[in-house]
């Protein structure tokens, strides 16, 4: 069932134990100048976006130098190392800085390696007019199709007032070419940072459930449409992780009570062909 973690101290935020999630992890590291942080994720993949400041990092004595650079989320595109299943990994902060984990059940080993800002892939999807507006950055996408396992991260950046995960849609059923099976994991955030949102989750037959999100929460999806909007005067930012249950590309499936809004919203199939 569908969970919200609000602004959770505990650590990791997510990982095997999840009641929810049995294919993502996920957590946040807060590092001073000359902080470490040293694991290693004996059954995920993973990829280090570091969101603000910037990291050495080692991936089995593998050295990674002066990832990162922007001053916090809202300041160009992320700085990322893919990291294989069960590497050892050793991040070390060259002044403050913060860096997501974003971690994928996988049995296969893949080399590290360094996704740089200017080899992420971004798409516009929707408008002002049509409360839709988001920038979608995949950081780990189509671009690393052969590089790594079934884990998708990327950063969206939705418009003052304006939804996402729109029309509704679902990725919770393995059917062809119609739909394929992925959890998902959004963690929150808005600018300025008392700005707030709602998440909207409802299986085709069943209830509704309304989530109130705020700074630092985070959302866990195993299945079900999920619409999510942002309060108007707050830009919204969401951190995904989607990881597919049989493969890596992602189809996802409109509710067929809003499918014709895809023909409405701008660049809608371009959303989709990004995901695949």
């Amino acid at each position: 069932m569908p969970e919200l973690i609000a602004r959770s101290a505990q650590r990791p935020i997510v990982d095997a134990s999840s009641a929810t999630l049995e294919l993502i992890y996920f957590d946040l590291l807060t590092l001073p100048a000359g902080g470490q942080d040293t694991r290693q994720l004996p059954h995920h993949e993973s990829l280090y976006v570091v969101l603000s400041g910037q990291v050495d990092i080692a991936v089995d004595g593998t050295l990674f130098e002066g990832v990162g650079g922007r001053d916090d989320i809202w300041g160009g595109n992320a700085d990322s190392v893919y990291t294989p299943v069960g590497a050892e990994v050793q991040v070390t902060a060259r002044g403050s800085a913060e860096v997501a984990i974003a971690g994928g059940l996988c049995s296969t080993r893949y080399a590290p390696f360094r996704v740089r800002p200017d080899e992420v892939d971004a798409v516009e999807v929707g408008s002002r007019e049509t409360h839709s507006q988001r920038r979608i950055v995949h950081l780990l996408g189509q671009r690393q199709n052969g590089r790594c396992g079934n884990l998708l991260v990327s950063e969206l950046y939705a418009g003052e007032g304006c939804w996402s995960g729109y029309p509704p849609h679902k990725h919770d059923t393995e059917s062809g070419d119609v739909e394929t099976h992925h959890e998902e994991l959004y963690h929150y955030r808005f600018l300025p940072e008392t700005g707030f949102g709602g998440q909207l989750t409802y299986d085709q037959d069943g209830p509704v459930k309304t989530l109130m999100t705020r700074h630092g929460d985070t959302f866990l999806l195993d299945r079900g449409y999920h619409p999510t909007v942002t309060s108007p005067g707050h830009r919204g930012y969401i951190f995904t992780i989607l990881v597919g249950k049989h493969r890596r590309g992602l189809i996802q499936q409109f509710d067929p009570a809003h499918q014709h809004l895809t023909s409405v919203i701008p660049g809608i199939d371009a959303m989709r062909d990004k995901f695949k």
